[in-house]
């Protein structure tokens, strides 16, 4: 008897940095509601020693903004979750980050169509190829499949990313608009509005 040969096609190796989403709790309900597979809740992506996040302000700028990771001030953090490697180096993902920029306007935030777990996901996609778990927007797509039924101050409910104006001088407020992404400011809160 003759055995066959199998030849196995070859992976595409993954990178050797890794990347992780950082996910947080908006809410005390989802203690409980976690279990259930629901909950509201805010994530960022971390890699190479920096969380990139993405929230709302009123300007036609970016909303991407960075942190120090697991960090986020004004949320709980729950867990971060291994999502997979990349071969991007730092400069290579800021470079994408400021790549996306103008598709992540502050401006543009929506908590049902376009939120920190919808930017979370693409930028999961690019980096390593894989999503983030269907549990962290949910509540999301619950909500764009009965945006019928919900109050319309519900679906512009933002989650505000920086508080520019508090006490930042005139050079402070340029950089921050000259900058696609920048250092979030820890005291600076994000807040449900």
């Amino acid at each position: 008897m003759l055995c066959k040969k199998v030849m196995r096609t070859r992976k595409k190796t993954q990178g050797n940095n890794p990347v992780y989403l950082n996910v947080y709790d908006l809410t005390p309900i989802n203690g409980y509601a976690y279990w259930f597979g629901l909950g509201v809740y805010h994530s960022g992506v971390q890699v190479h020693g920096v969380e990139y996040a993405f929230g709302a302000h009123d300007r036609p700028t970016s909303g991407i903004f960075e942190l120090e990771p697991r960090r986020c001030p004004g949320f709980t953090f729950r867990k971060s979750i291994y999502i997979g490697s990349t071969d991007l180096n730092p400069r290579e993902v800021r470079a994408y980050m400021e790549s996306i920029a103008d598709n992540y306007a502050g401006n543009s935030y929506h908590l049902i169509t376009k939120n920190c777990n919808h930017f979370c996901n693409d930028v999961c996609l690019k980096l390593t190829n894989k999503s983030i778990p269907r549990w962290v927007n949910r509540l999301a797509r619950l909500g764009l499949l009965c945006n019928c039924v919900l109050p319309p101050e519900l679906s512009d409910t933002k989650i505000r990313a920086v508080s520019s104006d508090n006490g930042a001088s005139e050079a402070e407020r340029k950089k921050l608009k000259s900058h696609s992404s920048r250092r979030y400011e820890a005291s600076s809160k994000p807040q449900l509005s």
